[in-house]
């Protein structure tokens, strides 16, 4: 690679899905990778929150020298304090997980980070194959272990797959060691996310009837064939109040409803 292309690699606090506990977030830590293996020691990782996050120790423990935290306090907006920095400094590539793994976790801020800059954005990367001093060979994450390969100038924004290269196990002693360049930036609360109500999320209600066809045709027959009454039972006489408790009943059996 070029020596004087500068990467930088963005990441979050993640939340292991069992656990819930706080935890190197997996897409981030591939975008390290990723990062690691362009630029070496010379990689630039940022996070936009608070610097004393332990998680962080997790990032330089994967062989960072020094990794700077512009500072945030909870509930702020990280995308005016990410675009202040990239613009304030030469950057030609910057990493980024497709998606966060705590808060909103919409997936929008590689999309706006380009949007604020106007740099192309290269979603869902699997590999970056060589740099020059002015285009990137890039490869793209297709389904069912397919790839693209495509020309992008610098600089762009990459959001990177689960299929690019898993990241490397962290080290404890070398994470602890590392250095916090801790930036003071302009803060702007995120008014919108402080009226929203999180929740635990819910499993989806049970299909009542699933048709397992193994082709064309047979889905089409399933879809337009009669109901068949297997069981049930057939109300004629009975009052409103009694048909709407079997409905409900029947509803509680199959765990639509809770």
């Amino acid at each position: 690679m070029q020596p004087n292309v500068n990467v930088i690699s963005l990441v979050s606090v993640g939340r292991h899905p069992q656990s819930g506990r706080a935890r190197r977030a997996e897409q981030d830590g591939r975008a390290v990778e990723l990062g690691l293996k362009l630029a070496g020691k010379n990689l630039t990782v940022v996070h936009a929150g608070n610097p004393q996050e332990p998680v962080l120790r997790q990032y330089a423990g994967m062989g960072l020298s020094s990794l700077t935290v512009l500072e945030q306090a909870q509930g702020c907006d990280a995308l005016p304090a990410l675009v202040s920095f990239l613009t304030e400094n030469s950057v030609n590539i910057v990493l980024t997980g497709v998606r966060s793994e705590n808060g909103e976790s919409s997936g929008m801020l590689p999309y706006l980070l380009a949007d604020q800059l106007n740099w192309p954005l290269v979603p869902r990367v699997a590999d970056i194959v060589s740099v020059s001093a002015e285009s990137a060979e890039v490869l793209l994450a297709l389904p069912r272990g397919q790839r693209r390969s495509v020309i992008v100038t610098l600089p762009f924004i990459a959001s990177v797959d689960n299929a690019a290269q898993e990241a490397r196990q962290t080290a404890f002693g070398p994470g602890l060691r590392a250095d916090f360049h801790v930036l003071a930036m302009d803060t702007v609360v995120d008014e919108a996310a402080h009226q929203w109500k999180i929740t635990a999320a819910k499993p989806r209600p049970k299909r009542l009837k699933v048709v397992k066809a193994k082709t064309a045709a047979d889905r089409m027959k399933a879809a337009t064939a009669k109901p068949v009454g297997s069981g049930g039972k057939i109300m004629k006489n009975e009052t409103p109040e009694e048909k709407a408790k079997a409905i409900f009943d029947l509803l509680l059996e199959e765990k639509v409803v809770r």
